[in-house]
């Protein structure tokens, strides 16, 4: 018991507070450095996985650490310089395994390692916890040659707790800030791997989503998040919300580089049934998708319903997107509306809280009795007894509605899940497609980061976003950077029907090539309210 109060405590010691002071980093060599310059710098001679390694520790010391203090990295992994020289004696050796060798690639804490890091969703009840395996994406990502550099901070518990809740905000992490404005959201439950990529403290970064906590942190981050198909990408491991919609996902400051990470994780997992045909139907290289006329006679609609006419800023960026894809060749039907959209909101809702207890009590399980906790129920009741430490600012709402609900077999729960599917999949994204013979759908991502608020909880500048209709169906989603409103990034979605990324990461890498909205974040006080 003694060694349990002590871990929490240590736990405690690393969460932050916004600083009113928070000043600019010293210049970075690696700044926006892509995947494939990393692999040219080692090949020359210029610098190894050690050197890549130490240099984006300092960055972490300077920028998360200290200076603007994003709050991002939740925890550093104590053997990454020594897995780093391992993979520089093997490429000295035998040459690299892939495009990922030692590659410094920052994961969110909801993945399980079995190595000297913690995985605690962000939270203080699982600290001290220690997974029997890692996660199978883990594995694959290891298995490439990519250096775990640690774990990303979180909106904990994956932002299933409160219907009130702040994101970005963990009770062993604290506060993620947005690298762009500081007192801005990075939104989302990858909320610190989206901060993370977006100030270059790793490579890339690994995020994971039930409705938009991959895409809208890119969004919120000026980055490329992929939420792929259901199953593409195993979920074992994975302390989970939902395993209807859950699944993880690459996000990186370029296409190709998001495109190279999802390629690694992939592939079937026997502890996943749900990966039965990613081998199959999924790839290891999405290089061939990296085409810049990509564009060039693809079929792509406009789903105006719900996703326009929330915020003219963003309408006006997302017009630019579709007027730009038309001189790059694209065919644009507009609008190709998706006519169910809104009608499964609350039944996502439904669903949602059912496999939450169930899927989380089975994480639980899995982690045998060493788990500090073994239950939804003993969660809510750790929480109540660390009021202070867990719930400073926002309950537990969601959790404790979830340990209502009853087991997965009810008739309320099966019903929901099947009208779910029909209205997403069936009479959703797939009959638009058919009807208007389309190759993929657009509409903006989300609005501009809203300000973190720890009295009221998040606010968005922006309508519904495309998140909820893929995430329900399942079928992939990739955000690209579409522009800035008042200093902030938002991004342009490209989604359509299971198994299509490699069509959507053609069109979005063709977008992302003719556009090269990307730019660094410069680590702002506020937004910029003197531009556009």
């Amino acid at each position: 018991m003694i060694i349990r109060r002590t871990a929490i405590l240590a736990a405690l010691c690393a969460t932050v507070v916004i600083s009113a002071q928070s000043p600019a980093p010293v210049p970075f060599d690696l700044e926006e450095a892509t995947i494939a310059g990393l692999q040219q710098r080692m090949q020359s001679g210029q610098d190894t996985a050690h050197s890549l390694v130490v240099k984006y520790l300092a960055r972490i010391e300077a920028v998360d650490r200290s200076g603007p203090t994003l709050h991002a990295v939740l925890e550093l992994n104590p053997d990454a310089l020594a897995i780093a020289d391992r993979l520089d004696a093997e490429r000295n050796s035998r040459g690299p395994r892939g495009p990922l060798h030692g590659i410094p690639i920052l994961i969110k804490d909801n993945i399980a390692t079995a190595d000297n890091m913690m995985t605690t969703a962000g939270s203080l009840a699982l600290v001290g916890s220690r997974p029997p395996k890692d996660a199978f994406l883990v594995t694959r990502l290891r298995e490439a040659g990519a250096v775990i550099l640690g774990k990303t901070n979180l909106s904990e518990w994956a932002n299933f707790r409160s219907t009130h809740s702040t994101s970005g905000w963990s009770g062993r992490g604290g506060q993620t800030k947005n690298p762009y404005a500081l007192d801005r959201n990075p939104s989302g439950s990858s909320s610190g791997s989206g901060a993370a990529a977006a100030a270059n403290l790793a490579a890339a970064t690994v995020g994971s989503e039930t409705d938009g906590s991959i895409v809208s942190p890119s969004n919120n981050n000026g980055l490329v998040g992929i939420k792929p198909t259901l199953g593409l990408l195993s979920r074992s491991g994975i302390i989970p919300i939902a395993h209807s919609q859950d699944t993880a996902g690459p996000m990186a400051r370029t296409v190709a580089d998001a495109a190279a990470l999802l390629g690694a994780m992939s592939g079937a997992d026997p502890d996943d049934p749900a990966t039965k045909d990613a081998t199959r139907r999924g790839h290891r290289d999405y290089s061939a998708s990296l085409d810049p006329n990509g564009l060039n006679g693809a079929r792509i609609g406009v789903v105006r319903n719900k996703y326009f006419g929330s915020n003219p800023a963003v309408d006006r960026l997302a017009e630019a997107a579709i007027a730009e894809m038309k001189l790059r060749g694209a065919v644009i039907v507009d609008p190709a509306n998706i006519p169910t959209l809104g009608k499964f909101d609350d039944g996502e809702f439904e669903v949602l809280l059912y496999e939450f207890k169930a899927d989380l009590n089975k994480y639980l399980n899995w982690l045998g009795p060493a788990s500090p906790v073994h239950s939804l129920k003993d969660i809510i009741a750790f929480n109540d007894r660390h009021k202070d430490q867990e719930m400073p600012y926002f309950g537990q709402e969601l959790m404790t509605m979830a340990e209502k609900k009853g087991p997965l077999t009810s008739a309320k729960y099966t019903a929901a899940l099947a009208r779910n599917r029909q209205m997403a999949r069936t009479l959703g994204i797939d009959a638009t497609m058919t009807k208007y013979t389309l190759d993929a759908l657009v509409a903006p991502t989300s609005g501009p980061a809203g300000l973190i608020d720890l009295v009221n909880g998040d606010s968005s500048g922006g309508g519904a976003s495309p998140s909820t209709v893929t995430s329900v169906a399942g079928y992939p989603n990739i955000t690209v950077p579409d522009g800035f409103i008042r200093g902030l990034p938002v991004g342009l979605s490209f989604f359509g029907r299971a198994w299509s990324e490699p069509t959507l990461i053609k069109l979005a890498y063709a977008y992302e090539q003719a556009t090269k909205h990307r730019k660094p974040p410069a680590f702002a006080p506020s937004a910029d309210t003197s531009r556009p």
